[in-house]
Formats: C-alpha cells, sequence, structure tokens
C-alpha cells in the first residue's frame, strides 16, 4: 500500500460464487453430445462449461442449480453442430436438464427459476 494516501483504501475479499455441481452426470473429460448424439466417449483435452439456459440472470441460475453441461469445442461454439448454431442440440439439453431437475423436484418449482416449460412440445 502506498504511504501517500490519507485513506488507503483497505483490500477487499474476492467473492466466491457458488458453483453447483451439474444435475446431467457426465464421464470426465467427456462432451455431453458427443455421448448422447453418437455414442463417442472420446476423452477431449479441452471442454467448455455451457449453461444450457441463456441469458444474463439465466447464466446465475444456470450456475446455482447446476444447469450447465461439458461439450468439445465443437458442440458449443464451432460448426453447424454447436448448441448456438442448431437450435435442435439446444433444446435437447434444455429438455435433458429439465428431465434430471424433475426428479428431485416439482416442474412448477424449474418453471419458477426458468420461466418456461421446455418438455410441453415433446411430452
Amino acid at each position: 500500500m502506498a504511504n501517500y494516501l490519507m485513506y488507503p483504501k483497505q483490500p477487499g475479499k474476492k467473492k466466491r460464487k457458488k458453483h453447483s455441481p451439474s444435475v446431467i452426470k457426465q464421464e470426465p473429460g467427456t462432451c455431453y453430445l458427443c455421448v448422447r448424439l453418437n455414442q463417442d466417449y472420446v476423452q477431449h483435452k479441452a471442454l467448455h462449461k455451457h449453461h444450457v439456459y441463456e441469458g444474463t440472470a439465466n447464466r446465475r441460475i444456470s450456475e446455482e442449480n447446476g444447469f450447465w453441461v461439458n461439450l468439445c469445442w465443437r458442440h458449443h461454439t464451432y460448426g453447424s453442430e454447436s448448441v448456438h448454431e442448431k437450435n435442435e442440440n439446444m433444446r435437447l439439453i434444455q429438455r435433458d436438464v429439465q428431465r434430471e431437475y424433475e426428479k428431485n423436484h416439482t416442474r412448477q418449482q424449474f418453471m419458477n427459476l426458468t420461466g418456461r416449460n421446455y418438455l410441453e412440445d415433446k411430452e
């Protein structure tokens, strides 16, 4: 700290956010969509953490409630199969996460968090 300040600023503690484990169980090092779509259990050196429900507020909700999966670069942001390019893959993950969440919670609890039922068009 500099001694030339009349009222030096005290260093603050960095706030740590709570990161819940994913509601989707995955083998370590595997991409959720590689396994789900192709039964491909290849081990990836780098995986991207994909927050399943989009938007600033939903990102926090996804983090706190475990609404995330690990994806390889091809299924996350690059290529025609990525969740940001192919809406069907995004919806597949969203429905799977909702199903897993509803094993221990009610549909109303899920809808209170996300504001939407992703299973209504399929089930």
